[in-house]
C-alpha cells in the first residue's frame, strides 16, 4: 500500500518543497513538482496560498488524481478564480503581484541561473531542451524556487545557457543588469535545501536531508559547495505529508 510503502525522491522533494511556501503568498507554479508541491501547501499549511499558472489559470484548485500535464490543460480551470490569457497573467509578474516563482530545470549554477534551453556547444548542442515559455519572466520578477534532482551534471559551474536568471555573476550583477526585484530564493533537492549568500550570491546548503552527509552533497555538485555555519537537517516527512501526497497523486505520475 502506497500508505507502507518507501518514500521516494520525487515525494522528498514535493514536501521539503511545500515548506518553503507561506500562507497568503501568492506562487507561479509550473507543472510536476512544483504544482504538486504547491497543492500540498494549500491543503496542509497555507489555505490562502493562491497558485497561479502560465496559461493565465488564476486561484487553481487540483483535484486529487487529476494533476494536468500542462498548464493549459482544462483540468487546470476546475473551481479557479479566474481564466485569463497569457500575455494577462504575465502582466501580473511585471505588476509585482506574484510573490514567489516555482520552477525546475535541467541545469542550474552556482549563482541559481537556470538552463531549460539546451546542454552543449549552442551551435551545435548535444541536446535540445523544451526552452524558457514563462520562465525567464518569472525568475526575473519573483523569488524564485527551485526543484530538482541532485546530479553533478546537473549543477555546473556554469551553465551553458541562462534561460531563467538567477543571481547571473554573483553580489550585484542581477541589479545591474537590469533585475531590480527577485531573486533566487531556496533550492531543493533529495539530498539538501540551498539559499543563496547574502553578499556573494553564491548557493549555500542551509540543511541536510536525513542520512546525507557534506561530502556526498559536495560529490554530486560540479562546483565547491559554501556550506552554513549553522547547517541543520530537515525533518523527515510526517505520516500527513505523505498521506496528503499520496492523495493528491495517487497513481504516482509525478512521484515514482
Amino acid at each position: 500500500m502506497h500508505s507502507e510503502a518507501r518514500v521516494t525522491a520525487s515525494e522528498l522533494l514535493a514536501i521539503l518543497s511545500a515548506r518553503q511556501l507561506r500562507d497568503g503568498q501568492v506562487v507561479f507554479a509550473g507543472v510536476g513538482i512544483p504544482l504538486l508541491a504547491a497543492t500540498l501547501a494549500q491543503r496542509l499549511r497555507c489555505p490562502g496560498l493562491t497558485i497561479l499558472f502560465e496559461g493565465g489559470v488564476i486561484g487553481a484548485f487540483i483535484e486529487p488524481g487529476r494533476l494536468p500535464p500542462s498548464t493549459n490543460d482544462q483540468r487546470c480551470t476546475a473551481r479557479a478564480n479566474m481564466v485569463l490569457g497569457s500575455a494577462e497573467v504575465l502582466l501580473l509578474l511585471q505588476r509585482g503581484y506574484v510573490d514567489v516563482g516555482f520552477m525546475g530545470g535541467a541545469q542550474i549554477d552556482q549563482y541559481g541561473n537556470l538552463n531549460s534551453s539546451f546542454i552543449g556547444d549552442p551551435a551545435r548542442p548535444k541536446t535540445r531542451l523544451p526552452g524558457t515559455g514563462g520562465g525567464n519572466d518569472i525568475s526575473s520578477l519573483t523569488s524564485m524556487i527551485v526543484a530538482m534532482k541532485h546530479e553533478k551534471r546537473r549543477f555546473v559551474e556554469n551553465v551553458d545557457f541562462i534561460t531563467s536568471p538567477g543571481w547571473i555573476r554573483g553580489r550585484s550583477s542581477r541589479c545591474e543588469s537590469g533585475l531590480g526585484m527577485g531573486g533566487m530564493f531556496r533550492v531543493v533537492t533529495e539530498l539538501a535545501v540551498f539559499d543563496f549568500d547574502e553578499e556573494t550570491r553564491r548557493m549555500r546548503a542551509i540543511a541536510l536531508n536525513p542520512g546525507v552527509s557534506c561530502e556526498q552533497v559536495q560529490a554530486n555538485t560540479g562546483f565547491p559547495l559554501v556550506f552554513a555555519s549553522d547547517l541543520g537537517e530537515t525533518e523527515a516527512p510526517s505520516a500527513d505529508e505523505l498521506a496528503m501526497l499520496r492523495h493528491l497523486d495517487p497513481d504516482r505520475k509525478y512521484t515514482a
